[in-house]
C-alpha cells in the first residue's frame, strides 16, 4: 500500500507540470468511462471519491490522488472494460488524446508502465497461489495454471481481454 501511495504521489507531481486547464470537476453521478466504449481518453485522479464498475459488479472505490483510469484502453486500443463514474463532487486531470501524451511524456509512460507492471505481477502472484492450492482439481480452478501460461507467454500482440462465458468489454 505504501508503494502505491508514493506512486501517486509521482503522479502528481509529474502532472504539477501541467497548468490547471487540464483538471475539471465532476460532479457525483458523472461517467468519466464507459464500459464497452473507446474514448482515447485518459483521466489521473486530483481529489474525491470515483467507482470502477465492469457490469454489474463494483470493482473498486478510488480515493488516491493520482490513480489512473482509462489507460488499458487507450493501450491496448480496445473498449474499456469497465466504468468509471464519481461518486461525490472530484476533480480529475483529462487527456483526451491520452495516446499522444503517453508517446509525448516518457516520464508519465513510464510510471504507467510501472503500475501497469506491479497490477500484473500481484495478479501472477494472485493466480499462483491458487494454483498451488487446487492443482489437480478437475473443476474450472484446474485451469488455473492455462490462465498463468497465456499470461507469461502472451505472443498475440492482438489479445482480448473477457471470458467464453461473459462478452468481453475490454477497458
Amino acid at each position: 500500500m505504501e508503494r502505491h501511495r508514493r506512486g501517486s504521489i509521482l503522479m502528481l507531481s509529474v502532472l504539477s507540470r501541467y497548468d490547471d486547464g487540464r483538471k475539471q470537476q465532476v460532479e457525483a453521478g458523472a461517467e468519466l468511462l464507459t464500459e464497452g466504449t473507446r474514448s482515447g481518453r485518459l483521466f489521473v485522479l486530483a481529489d474525491g471519491v470515483l467507482e470502477v464498475v465492469r457490469g454489474d459488479t463494483q470493482v473498486a472505490l478510488v480515493t488516491e490522488p493520482g490513480a489512473i483510469f482509462g489507460e488499458m484502453s487507450v493501450l491496448l486500443d480496445t473498449p474499456h472494460t469497465a466504468s468509471v463514474r464519481a461518486l461525490m463532487p472530484s476533480s480529475v486531470y483529462v487527456f483526451d488524446d491520452a495516446a499522444a501524451f503517453l508517446r509525448a511524456d516518457p516520464e508519465i509512460a513510464f510510471f504507467v508502465a510501472r503500475m501497469l507492471a506491479q497490477r500484473l505481477n500481484a495478479a501472477t502472484s494472485y493466480l499462483v497461489d491458487v494454483k498451488q492450492q487446487y492443482e489437480g482439481h478437475g473443476d474450472h480452478l484446474g485451469m488455473v495454471g492455462e490462465v498463468l501460461e497465456s499470461l507469461l507467454h502472451q505472443p498475440d500482440m492482438d489479445f482480448k481481454p473477457g471470458s467464453d462465458r461473459l462478452p468481453d468489454h475490454g477497458m
